[in-house]
């Protein structure tokens, strides 16, 4: 299992920033991630508009996961409707 930095968009709106962090922590634990640190980096302005946004929630997470379920979790994220953005970045060790 190898460490990534998991760095994630959510919008400003209650409901929608919860359902996001539900449908993402349900996806890890069903793809073998373990989180093992998660970092509120507050509400922070957009370089530019996504999904006719200007602002997001940024939440940084700290993950354990096999190399091989990164691309699967990509794939899933990028249907997730209640995340804007999201980077996976390998941590070298």
């Amino acid at each position: 299992m190898r460490r990534y930095e998991l760095t994630v968009i959510f919008p400003l709106e209650e409901d929608q920033n919860r359902a996001g962090r539900d449908q993402l922590n349900s996806d890890l634990s069903a793809n073998g991630a373990e989180i093992e640190k998660t970092d509120e980096l507050g509400d922070k302005d957009l370089a530019y508009e996504i999904k006719k946004r200007k602002r997001g929630k940024y939440v940084l997470f700290t993950i354990k996961s096999d190399p091989a379920k990164i691309t699967n979790l990509d794939r899933i994220f990028k249907l997730n409707a209640n995340l804007l953005k999201f980077l996976f970045v390998r941590i070298e060790e």
